[in-house]
């Protein structure tokens, strides 16, 4: 049976078993009361459980449970002294993880003076991966809600700044720095959930992230029927046809041009539009006339055709373009996949 208080023991002879102490922790990603199967243990089996902290999510269930659960939060001494003739003691740990407790628990054992208990750390609920995007949609709304800066702010607004993240992102991935990549898909990400914050205040149409990512989620369903289907797709050409008959088939469009937007840059929105003629296995004579713009056209098609992205063969031209001109000016060479950013005093 559980004890309500670490104070109520019978002192410790000199030949008593030093006992047992057990930290549990828990995430708060996960919902409360669902603990593993070790932890219940734990907590069946203890002589005493305590919690320094009364409101903490998890004493509800536990009790309810049938585990008596103290509110105490006794020092690294009281703890072992509670533990003294083979008794265990689960400590529910809270938020901070206990770090007085298990610093003062570090020194004692570290003295050699004291017959320490056996000291267990066992983790009673685990994050799942995707977890910590719910600190981020916590985080968002609490943002949303007290900075002046952010809570004024609109999709149209923020437009700009996907852009711009994109492109950063995109400048990454070329200079193949690790680092900067982690982060600036961290920039992206936070565009998506700062997008989806505000629009669940519309008045008319709300929607939030949940719905963001239930309509992406259903939609990689339907266009992998090899995956979650009966279809079968051996090549990844086989995979982009079904991708694309399903993608035709939801949004019934009339033209391969539908859809492509016509606000991305000239070489890319040239490249797309060959991509989806030769994809469609249309045949279509590029178009000539006079001027640059014909020519970079049949450029585009032309590096489409073989496979090349010819805005990442562009932006890699001019990087050597920029490295002939830094050194004709004896200006030390640039690093990463560009210089410095411009700082952007109203960017959150």
């Amino acid at each position: 049976m559980n004890e309500t208080s670490p104070a109520a023991r019978p002192p410790a002879g000199p030949e008593a078993a030093p006992g047992r102490i057990v930290l549990l922790t828990t995430s708060h990603r996960v919902a409360p009361g669902l603990l593993s199967w070790p932890a219940w243990q734990a907590l069946r089996d203890a002589d005493t459980v305590l919690c320094a902290d009364g409101a903490h999510p998890q004493l509800p269930y536990l009790r309810e449970a049938g585990t008596a659960v103290a509110e105490a939060s006794p020092t690294a001494q009281e703890l072992v002294d509670a533990c003294a003739g083979g008794r265990t003691v689960v400590v529910v740990a809270t938020g901070e993880g206990e770090p007085a407790l298990t610093d003062g628990l570090a020194r004692l054992a570290g003295s050699g003076r004291v017959a320490m208990p056996e000291l267990e750390l066992l983790p009673a609920s685990y994050d799942l991966p995707g977890a910590r995007l719910l600190d981020l949609v916590q985080v968002m709304d609490r943002i949303r809600v007290e900075c002046p800066w952010s809570s004024g702010q609109t999709h149209e607004g923020l437009a700009k700044y996907a852009i711009e993240e994109a492109y950063e992102l995109v400048e990454a991935i070329e200079a193949g720095d690790r680092v900067e990549l982690r982060e600036e898909l961290g920039d992206v990400l936070l565009q998506v959930v700062f997008h989806a914050r505000i629009a669940e205040e519309h008045p008319d149409a709300p929607f939030s992230v949940d719905d963001v990512a239930g309509g992406i989620v259903a939609k990689l369903i339907r266009r992998h029927p090899h995956v979650f289907g009966d279809e079968r797709a051996e090549t990844p050409e086989d995979v982009k046809e079904h991708w694309l008959r399903t993608k035709a088939e939801e949004k019934r469009r009339t033209s391969v041009t539908d859809g492509v937007p016509l606000g991305q840059p000239g070489l890319a929105l040239a490249a797309k539009l060959a991509s989806r003629v030769r994809t469609a296995d249309l045949d279509v004579t590029v178009p000539e006339g006079d001027g640059i713009g014909y020519e970079l056209l049949a450029l585009a098609v032309r590096a489409e055709a073989d496979g090349v992205d010819p805005e990442a063969a562009l932006r890699a031209a001019a990087r050597a373009y920029r490295d002939v001109i830094r050194k004709s000016e004896g200006a030390p060479a640039a690093g990463g996949g560009g210089g410095e950013e411009d700082a952007d005093e109203d960017e959150e």
